[in-house]
């Protein structure tokens, strides 16, 4: 009886343990594979090597088995693409790369970092020698640390074990080496896929030949299929809508259109002094400019700072110091200076390999800034003339006229009398200011230039209570 009872009990014991193993598989069975999939389809610049830091992040979090880069790139910055692919060779996550059109350059370097490259019809990948912004070709110090990182980029995926038909074994590269130099320097000569003076750039099928493609695909599901993933559900990287916003505000054209705010706003500011409309507008227009520079991790604090102390010498030298000598155009050059390095990233200062990239990014920069301060002065000139006679910005010009018939009566100031005479100026007129005529003091203003005080003056003119005056001759 109690070996009956026993034998019942094991068997109920291993009746449990088989349906908790059946339940198990059954679970691992219907657990689907998380496939992330982000693009790179823009210039390869320190915003996507930001986007691919979140990318794989998300995939990390979403617990993905997979990520597939969609890539459609000509290249762009050296050292973003080689955060880019060091990111990819450390990645513990399987990383393929999926060329729908271009992977030429910086794109090409991201491309052989992935574990597998998959090409569609009609796509290319190569050509990735270091160019300046002009498209020139860079000196072979430049050229050198290129092919070594397409080297070591390629060597990283190590040697493919083969078994010849003798039985014996031989080692080849994955992806060879030679090949990848060759992208980047036309004097190397690979038999049978370049010829000495021309750099390599494969076609889908020339990559498929040579080790650089596993498959040619027209699609994801081609990938997929290939790669024998099944029961699968795809993720994909989604920026936020401030990162859209950021990426707006951080084009060219709309840095160029605020820093025409800035300016046009500080000048306008200067001519009717006072925290007014155009003091505001130049307000937000820099909080717009330098926000999403600092938040993409462009501007860096002192580059702020200095745009910042620039302004304040600038409004120093036009209210406090006579003149305008050391302290307006060290204000000047600060201020030019804020804007423009706001606009590069620091880490191509970092190192000497750099240097064109440097040099390159700040003429960009500062092509950008001198242009758009140009533009904002003389629309800004252009506007504060047009404000006074057109009719469309009537509702902020004082024109209400005083009819003598509803009791406003003209009196003929003393002013008018002054024409002509000679005083001297009591304070820097810059261009209004005071000045001193047979010891009475009167508002005025300088008709041509600064005037410093204690200058003798002639009053030529005399309007809107108010008199105009030269410097005595």
């Amino acid at each position: 009886m109690r070996k009956s009872l026993i034998t019942l009990v094991i068997i109920a014991f291993a009746s449990i343990q088989l349906f908790a193993v059946n339940d198990t598989t059954q679970v691992q069975e219907n657990k689907k594979q998380v496939v992330f999939i982000y693009d790179i389809d823009k210039e390869i610049a320190p915003a996507m090597w930001r986007q691919t830091q979140k990318s794989f992040e998300e995939a990390k979090k979403a617990n993905a088995e997979y990520i597939i880069i969609n890539m459609n790139s000509y290249g762009g910055m050296v050292n973003m693409a080689d955060s880019i692919r060091t990111k990819i060779l450390e990645s513990k996550i399987p990383v393929y790369v999926f060329i729908t059109n271009n992977a030429a350059s910086a794109g090409a370097l991201i491309s052989i970092a992935a574990d597998k490259i998959y090409m569609k019809k009609g796509a290319k990948i190569g050509s990735a020698s270091v160019v300046d912004q002009t498209g020139k070709i860079m000196p072979e110090k430049y050229q050198s640390y290129m092919r070594s990182t397409m080297r070591a980029t390629a060597e990283a995926h190590g040697k493919d074990t083969i078994i010849t038909e003798n039985g014996d074994t031989i080692f080849k590269w994955h992806r060879d080496p030679k090949i990848a130099e060759a992208m980047v320097d036309p004097r190397i000569y690979i038999e049978g896929v370049s010829d000495t003076g021309q750099i390599v750039a494969f076609t889908a099928n020339e990559a498929l030949e040579n080790g650089y493609c596993e498959a040619i695909v027209e699609d994801l599901d081609g990938i997929l299929v290939h790669s024998k993933i099944d029961n699968y559900e795809i993720k994909r990287y989604k920026p936020t809508k401030l990162e859209i916003f950021i990426g707006f505000l951080m084009s060219p054209a709309i840095q160029g259109i605020l820093i025409m705010l800035i300016v046009g706003g500080i000048y306008f500011e200067l001519q009717s002094p006072g925290i007014g409309f155009a003091l505001g507008a130049a307000v937000v227009g820099a909080i717009l400019y330098f926000a999403p520079l600092y938040l993409e991790g462009l501007a860096e604090n002192w580059e702020m700072v200095i745009f910042g102390v620039g302004l304040i010498l600038i409004i120093l030298e036009i209210f406090v110091i006579p003149g305008f000598g050391i302290a307006g155009i060290g204000g000047l050059i600060l201020a030019l200076s804020g804007l423009v390095l706001s606009m590069v990233d620091n880490i191509i200062f970092e190192f000497e390999f750099h240097a064109a990239e440097a040099i390159a990014a700040v003429m960009k920069s500062l092509l950008i800034v001198s242009v758009s301060m140009f533009l904002s002065l003389v629309l800004s000139i252009y506007l504060s003339k047009k404000m006074l006679t057109s009719k469309a910005f009537s509702w902020i010009v004082l024109n209400s006229t005083q009819d003598k018939n509803e009791g406003f009566v003209a009196v003929e100031s003393k002013q008018r009398e002054l024409i002509g005479k000679v005083g001297t100026a009591s304070t820097t007129l810059r261009p209004s200011g005071k000045v001193e005529i047979e010891n009475e003091t009167y508002d005025a203003k300088s008709e041509i230039g600064y005037i410093e005080k204690g200058e003798k003056v002639k009053v030529i003119d005399y309007r809107s209570g108010q008199v105009y005056v030269m410097i005595a001759e």
